[in-house]
């Protein structure tokens, strides 16, 4: 089957062999559709972290060809998923820390979403997998992983109604996490680098977006919607910059929730700020099965979003759309398989 390998920082389209569903006890077989391209994998092949003959991709859509389950589950059946399970009975499960479970990073797909066929196992089916209803396109279907990150995100909050909030990074997760935010009854404010993102922001029902010239005018400006400072702050740039502004703009005894990485890892909260002003900061990585299920609901019904987000790119053009996402020329690319 044709599949897009990394190679020295670059996919090659190769040959490889296709996942027989015969080599598992239970699972099934999908034909891939197409693959969201998510930041994290950009991340990867930047930071070397995924290694050459590596087949990367998890925001998938497909249909199922072949299956062997004790799940409703068919073939023919068009479907979206989750890439990690977790156990359930651990440490981390128990603590409601699902992405930190280890079972949870030991499970994805095989060999990823930028192929024609993946295998998912019988443990996915059961917890991560979703049959898309008719009103999703195949690009909306892909949004399920990527939103369930933001509904993870916007839980760990823990989200008062009609709160202020304050989303810094308007890419594609950043519209993605207003949207969340609103969804569950509160007031999302924005700002970016960027005057097209800004603009485009309030056409996802963002309350108002600033755009980011001169730090100390916006946060001037900023005070007039949030005159004590932002309830809380979500962190979806990865800019050692943006930390510093994060902190100014969230008001005292407010929480920064960090849903970003930064190219250097090197730049940090100040500990002062923290313990005088009593901020809560804290993080969010990957979304259980049950943000899953809750991200299906927010799309099917309309309560979230994503025309216009996304551009469609061929398997064959899948390092272009990379270098277009970092380039800022296009926020997200849905690679059709």
């Amino acid at each position: 089957m044709k599949a897009a390998v990394l190679n020295n920082n670059k996919f090659e389209i190769q040959d490889i062999p296709r996942p027989l569903l015969d080599e598992y006890e239970n699972g099934a077989i999908i034909k891939v559709i197409g693959c969201g391209l998510c930041g994290s994998d950009i991340v990867k092949i930047r930071t070397g972290k995924a290694k050459d003959g590596a087949v990367l991709g998890h925001e998938v859509v497909g249909e199922i060809v072949e299956i062997k389950s004790n799940t409703n589950f068919a073939v023919g059946d068009k479907v979206v998923l989750g890439h990690h399970v977790p156990c359930f009975n651990c440490i981390y499960c128990w603590g409601g820390n699902y992405s930190m479970c280890r079972h949870f990073k030991s499970t994805n797909i095989v060999p990823g979403g930028f192929a024609e066929y993946i295998y998912v196992s019988e443990e996915h089916l059961q917890n991560t997998v979703f049959n898309v209803n008719l009103n999703l396109s195949d690009i909306e279907a892909s949004f399920l992983e990527p939103l369930g990150c933001c509904v993870r995100a916007v839980k760990r909050t823990g989200l008062k109604d009609g709160t202020n909030n304050l989303i810094i990074g308007l890419g594609s997760i950043g519209i993605l996490m207003g949207q969340a935010v609103k969804a569950l009854g509160n007031k999302a404010f924005g700002c970016d680098l960027i005057y097209e993102r800004v603009c485009l922001s309030e056409n996802f029902g963002f309350e108002k977006s600033f755009l980011i010239q001169e730090e100390g005018l916006v946060l001037n400006e900023m005070k007039n919607y949030a005159p004590f400072g932002f309830d809380n702050v979500f962190l979806t740039a990865g800019s050692s910059r943006a930390l510093d502004f994060a902190v100014n703009a969230v008001r005292d005894g407010g929480k920064i929730l960090v849903f970003s990485s930064t190219k250097d890892n090197l730049a940090g909260f100040k500990n002062n700020d923290i313990y005088y002003r009593e901020l809560t900061v804290m993080g969010s990585y990957s979304p259980s099965p049950m943000d899953l299920e809750d991200s299906m609901e927010l799309l099917e019904s309309g309560k979230v979003h994503v025309e216009g987000i996304s551009e469609v790119y061929s398997l064959e053009r899948l390092n272009d759309a990379v270098n277009d996402t970092l380039s800022n020329k296009i926020m997200k690319a849905f690679i059709k398989i």
